[in-house]
């Protein structure tokens, strides 16, 4: 039997049945990506293996560099082939590591290749994959369809002009792009080159002169109206951890001023500034009807040398150890006290926060909307299978499992969408094992309703993102 084979990670018959009947084929709403719009939009045809597997993956040159391969084989100027080659070594070395399901998974359902993938399997792998990467099926659109992805949301820049979403979303393609608000670098006032340069974009995007932290909030504002246009109905936040300080607006004002002249707020000025402007995207979000994605707890670029050689998001992240519940549970009852509480869906990347964010969102449903503060899926280091576990049980024991919006991939990469399908198996596995145990009745109608509504159809009610219409799906 090949080792990716159709009842992978499904340990049961019960596993196998929820599977296959009721996940397997539900489409997908992709709802958090870092995908480039322009690759959609240029419909992209991948070259080679090396630009669709390793280009700007940082989980693979992470565990390069833990096993020896030399800088230029991950982010350098080596060969593509000589990349990819690298990379073939260091797979079986992930033994254990979710990569080594991820990539065989990948190179089952983009190339139908069953071959480990390995220093003596590289060659041919790559033969043949580059081969099939030049039909249509695996250009940037093709593989969206392939994969029946009817969403797909990236992570924007709020000075974007989002012209790539609004070319796609012009033409019937079965599936829509839209974009996400984040405007992360709309609170760092205390690295003034990163927000002096953030302004001066903001100011042309936005077509108005910022002189005043008045004009810099209308300036947010007119793009946030702008997302809206083009159909964003999503923000976005990577943050340390919430901020929740009290600070007026002539506090921001002097904050803003000392920024736009040059110098850095202090670190106190800084959480006041930033705690004003969560509010505010906040009560902007509310007002809208957004959803507010929180990703809290990364501890980022922690080595400077590489951060100053590569620059960041190269891999050299890792998990932070801040004190989430206190800030998180005061920033939600900030805005909960002016009746401005956004639907939201809270991320951590530190597992000793799952119970913590998982009662935090107990604490702040309206009786209205169903789920509208959600306990968001296992993000980064935690969106493999135990961690997959943890998240859904932490949310099973503390709220309702049954209103979760599902998997997201949350990835820079084209080979990423079986993750979804990785996701599915797990969580069939799951409830099949408490099914098995006499835990969960074994009731098909109750457990595949409740599967196809996490893999789907829950993310496609809370979100209210326009779908594409039958005609364009069933083409």
């Amino acid at each position: 039997m090949n080792f990716i084979h159709d009842d992978f990670l499904l340990h049961s018959k019960t596993a196998q049945n929820l599977y296959h009947t009721y996940a397997e084929n539900e489409p997908i709403l992709d709802y958090h990506s870092h995908l480039p719009p322009a690759d959609i939009a240029a419909n992209r045809q991948f070259k080679n293996l090396f630009e669709i597997c390793l280009e700007g993956d940082h989980y693979k040159w992470r565990v390069m560099r833990a096993n020896g391969v030399a800088e230029r084989y991950c982010t350098g100027d080596a060969d593509p082939y000589e990349k990819f080659a690298a990379w073939a070594r260091t797979v079986p070395a992930t033994l254990r590591n979710p990569l080594y399901h991820w990539t065989h998974l990948e190179l089952v359902r983009y190339f139908g290749i069953t071959e480990l993938l390995d220093e003596s399997s590289a060659k041919s792998i790559w033969e043949r994959g580059n081969a099939k990467l030049q039909t249509p099926e695996l250009s940037a659109q093709g593989i969206l369809k392939q994969f029946d992805v009817r969403v797909a949301c990236t992570t924007d820049d709020p000075c974007e002009d989002l012209a790539h979403h609004k070319a796609v979303n012009a033409t019937k393609l079965g599936f829509r792009m839209y974009p996400t608000f984040r405007p992360d670098k709309a609170l760092r006032v205390d690295q003034p080159q990163i927000f002096n340069t953030f302004v001066a974009r903001l100011e042309h995007a936005a077509n108005t002169s910022i002189s005043s932290f008045q004009n810099f909030l209308d300036a947010l504002k007119r793009r946030h109206d702008y997302f809206h246009s083009a159909g964003a109905r999503l923000s976005d936040h990577g943050i340390n951890y919430c901020y929740a300080t009290p600070c007026t607006e002539a506090e921001a004002e002097k904050i803003f001023a000392k920024a736009r002249a040059g110098t850095g707020a202090s670190a106190d000025e800084h959480e006041k500034f930033a705690s004003l402007l969560m509010l505010f995207f906040g009560k902007l979000d509310a007002q809208r009807g957004w959803t507010k994605q929180l990703h809290l707890g990364a501890l980022r670029s922690v080595n400077t040398r590489a951060l100053s050689e590569l620059g960041p998001d190269t891999g050299y992240d890792n998990i932070g150890d801040w004190n989430q519940a206190e800030p998180l549970s005061k920033y939600l009852n900030l805005l909960e006290q002016e009746n401005a509480l956004p639907k939201m869906i809270l991320y951590n990347v530190n597992p000793v926060d799952n119970y913590v964010l998982a009662t935090v969102t107990g604490s702040f449903q309206d009786g209205k909307i169903a789920g509208k503060i959600q306990f968001g899926s296992g993000w980064w280091f935690l969106d493999q299978k135990e961690a997959i576990e943890w998240q859904l049980n932490a949310l099973s024991n503390t709220g309702l499992f049954s209103r979760f919006i599902g998997m997201l991939t949350d990835s820079r990469s084209f080979m990423s969408f079986p993750r979804h399908e990785y996701f599915r198996r797990v969580l069939c596995d799951l409830l099949a094992r408490d099914v098995e145990n006499g835990e969960l009745p074994n009731d098909e109608k109750l457990l595949g309703t409740t599967i196809r509504n996490i893999c789907f159809q829950n993310a496609s009610q809370f979100l209210g993102l326009e779908l594409p219409d039958a005609s364009e799906t069933s083409a």
